[in-house]
């Protein structure tokens, strides 16, 4: 572990929609119980000498096709070591084609900066409660579709639709992680950040 004078500053991007941007019960925005922030403190408790930027460029209501128009100009510019992307919720109303494409320019733009990127799948909604819903079924679908992003192009995968999944098949009620309809609450917002945590080691 490097420390002063030898370390340097890192910095992370949370890019996204309303649930990195730290939305809770809408329109009460919680940011500090969010998963970036949860995030930036559990790497400082794991890497006590580094200087750790941890920015959230997420804005609540947007798609991808929405974040990769500004990701040069917002994300980008930051020259962030490492970028995690979380569009998966607000993706639906685009469809698998226009949503893939969005996602595979900002992999592709960040790779080319020399980022690390990590993928994040969507966190759960109520839809959860019926399966047959198309709701439901298209979160699915944009979740594989971002786990199969993440395989071809060999970069990082939080699959937060997994630890949801993981919480409930253990016994737990997926209530017990939603601040409102479609947002975490703290204890969702943790499995995220731990979920984050494991592609941060020594």
């Amino acid at each position: 572990m490097k420390h002063w004078p030898d370390n340097r500053s890192v910095t992370v991007a949370c890019h996204g929609h309303s649930v990195p941007a730290g939305y809770f019960a809408t329109p009460v925005v919680d940011a500090f119980n969010a998963y970036p922030h949860l995030l930036h403190r559990k790497l400082k408790e794991r890497f006590p000498f580094a200087v750790i930027n941890v920015t959230v460029t997420a804005i609540g209501g947007e798609h991808a096709v929405s974040g990769a128009e500004r990701f040069a100009r917002e994300v980008l510019s930051l020259r962030p070591d490492v970028v995690t992307i979380d569009y998966g919720l607000n993706d639906r109303g685009l469809g698998l084609k226009a949503a893939g494409t969005a996602w595979q320019s900002m992999i592709e733009q960040a790779l080319a900066a020399g980022s690390k990127v990590i993928l994040l799948t969507p966190t759960w909604d109520t839809s959860y409660r019926d399966p047959s819903s198309e709701a439901w079924r298209e979160l699915c679908a944009h979740r594989e579709q971002i786990r199969q992003l993440a395989s071809q192009y060999e970069i990082g995968l939080v699959d937060s639709f997994g630890l949801f999944e993981a919480y409930r098949a253990n016994g737990g009620d997926p209530t017990d992680l939603l601040s409102w309809s479609n947002h975490p609450n703290r204890t969702g917002h943790e499995l995220v950040a731990d979920g984050l945590m494991r592609w941060f080691t020594y």
